[in-house]
């Protein structure tokens, strides 16, 4: 049975089990974190988190994949300590998470140094620690792949090439990234198998969709809660009709929570979830109110362990 990367160590991929795909435990913007720590409690933040990693495992969940990146606040240490305390594999990444900017030192290099960096997590360690990337994460948003976007995503995939680590990447349906983010992973030799495209569940053009399946990549159905890029119900809709198409054995399902996210002040979140931008939005909203709906709709038990299960050990394996 290959192994799998997780903050604590490899495990048998095979132990993996029921699985989230995409969540965060904490999500930051890491220079206001490290020129005023006074903004954040430290301890306050992590007994939140374990909160959320003990009630993802009262689900039968015991694994948990975390695409903190670079610019997202990634702090293995935390990770490390969250997952001994509560008995969860979290799988942690590498990768720089940014939709437009760099930092000058790596603005004003190529990127074969940055996949060399990336290799150094997955074949060293990171952050100082033990702790090995197990897949490496990349984002493109509405600003779409520009010079800088396309230099990362060219680093990511050569550094996938380089160690056989799986790509996710962060992507947004609004701005027709997913096609070219998969196309620039294929031209640097990336085998499809080893590519998610994440957030293909904000958009319900099941065609635009089912055209990056037909490339050979995962897909995922990642952002339950989020209303405001799609409602649930078209979210659920969206789903079994790719189910009904026959694509379970490239999907996946998670809601892409961020435990103490401090994008926005605290006035501002509570105007959107009054206004339903977000609802009941969590780690376990899948297991509270969308697998019901799910199944009401016609998904099978069988498809259900395909996607929480059997992909994410087929992705994270290279199986």
């Amino acid at each position: 049975m290959p192994q799998v990367q997780t903050v604590l160590g490899p495990v048998d991929a095979g132990e993996l089990g029921k699985t989230l795909i995409h969540e965060h435990f904490r999500g930051r913007d890491e220079s206001t974190v490290f020129q005023w720590p006074h903004l954040h409690d430290e301890e306050a933040e992590y007994a939140e988190a374990v909160e959320m990693a003990q009630a993802v495992v009262a689900n039968g969940v015991q694994t948990v994949v975390e695409p903190t990146a670079m610019m997202l606040g990634r702090d293995v240490p935390f990770l490390r300590r969250l997952a001994s305390e509560v008995g969860l594999h979290i799988v942690a990444c590498t990768g720089i998470y940014t939709y437009d900017h760099l930092p000058i030192n790596l603005e004003s290099r190529d990127a074969d140094f940055m996949a060399d960096l990336f290799v150094h997590d997955i074949e060293q360690g990171i952050q100082g620690t033990e702790a090995r990337a197990a897949f490496i994460k990349c984002a493109a948003d509405e600003p779409g792949v520009n010079d800088n976007i396309e230099k990362v995503h060219r680093a990511v995939a050569r550094a996938s090439v380089r160690t056989g680590v799986p790509i996710m990447a962060h992507s947004r349906p609004a701005s027709n990234t997913g096609p070219r983010q998969v196309e620039i992973f294929l031209e640097e030799g990336v085998d499809p198998a080893k590519i998610q495209i994440a957030h293909c569940g904000d958009t319900d053009d099941v065609d635009y969709i089912t055209g990056l399946l037909d490339q050979g990549v995962y897909v995922g159905l990642d952002r339950y809660g989020i209303e405001m890029y799609l409602p649930a119900d078209r979210r659920n809709a969206t789903v079994l009709a790719l189910l009904e198409r026959g694509h379970v054995e490239r999907m996946f399902l998670s809601q892409d929570y961020v435990v103490a996210l401090d994008w926005f002040p605290e006035e501002q979140v509570q105007q959107l979830m009054e206004a339903g931008a977000v609802k009941d939005w969590s780690m376990t909203l899948l297991f509270d109110t969308i697998i019901p709906q799910l199944r009401e709709g016609g998904m099978t038990d069988e498809q259900l362990d395909t996607m929480l299960v059997d992909n994410p050990r087929r992705w994270l394996a290279g199986e």
